[in-house]
């Protein structure tokens, strides 16, 4: 029951959410610039590309060791000369940086960047299926503050655990596990349809404390079974860590509060009687 996908919620809310819509849509125009976007999985089809791949993730993605000691690495990946190939290993060339790099604006770039197609349709569809009800309850611009908040918790949070580490961190989903962590602490019944893939993704209509306390349970035990919660290129970690920041910083804005943001006023064509 673990590993469960969610694809919708029966959860209606009073106002369209045009921040988590503007999310996704900016999510998946950067991608689009990206390196990787030629290719679905994201591994690239020759040593040139890959260098190519890397020297971009290098300036702009998060770096640990950056983010904790506040300063650009002295070195990074160059690809403006050809890579060196030994067998199945690719050497790429090492310079100065022609460019200055802000560590802590790279946390925001990196929450806009993913690492291939099914990187981030797996993260927006997450964010669509739950963000438009946490936009709903706390408003726009609390919503879009809170979104980078965890975005940043994440990020910062797996930093401290290695702060050594020189391991590129792109994607949204550190910001999106804050998602998930509000969702589950205002609505907890709420029904969820989610495919059971060990059941041949037979689809089952299950309460929200168990997509999303099974998903948190998950992301726990693979940081656990890592020295850092890094698996497979997932920083399982950052999961965690915005996972329950979304949780803290949406019970201290009030989430556990029952009453819902008052609708829209009426609008005069609302107030006519159809039977005028």
């Amino acid at each position: 029951m673990l590993n469960l996908i969610p694809i919708h919620d029966e959860n209606p809310t009073l106002r369209r959410a045009w921040v988590t819509l503007t999310l996704i849509l900016v999510n998946l125009v950067v991608f689009l610039l990206e390196p990787v976007a030629m290719s679905f999985s994201g591994n690239p089809t020759t040593a040139a590309d890959a260098c190519h791949q890397e020297a971009f993730f290098r300036r702009y993605a998060a770096i640990p060791r950056e983010l904790t000691t506040n300063r650009q690495l002295p070195l990074t990946i160059k690809d403006n000369r050809p890579p060196r190939v030994e067998g199945n290993q690719v050497a790429c060339p090492v310079g100065r940086p022609n460019f200055d790099k802000l560590p802590a604006l790279s946390v925001l770039y990196a929450m806009f960047l993913h690492g291939s197609w099914l990187h981030l349709l797996g993260n927006m569809l997450f964010l669509w299926v739950f963000g438009n009800n946490v936009e709903d309850r706390l408003g726009r611009v609390r919503y879009l503050l809170f979104y980078l908040v965890c975005g940043y918790a994440a990020t910062y949070g797996f930093a401290l655990a290695d702060p050594n580490s020189v391991t590129t961190l792109v994607g949204a989903s550190g910001a999106i596990a804050g998602v998930l962590g509000a969702y589950l602490i205002l609505f907890p019944r709420a029904r969820v349809t989610s495919l059971v893939p060990f059941l041949l993704f037979f689809p089952a209509r299950l309460p929200a404390w168990i997509v999303l306390g099974s998903w948190f349970v998950l992301q726990w035990f693979y940081a656990q079974g890592a020295s850092v919660g890094t698996g497979a290129g997932v920083a399982y970690l950052a999961h965690v860590v915005g996972f329950i920041a979304g949780m803290v910083l949406i019970i201290l804005l009030g989430g556990l509060m029952r009453n819902r943001r008052p609708p829209p006023p009426p609008t005069w064509q609302q107030w006519q009687s159809p039977y005028r």
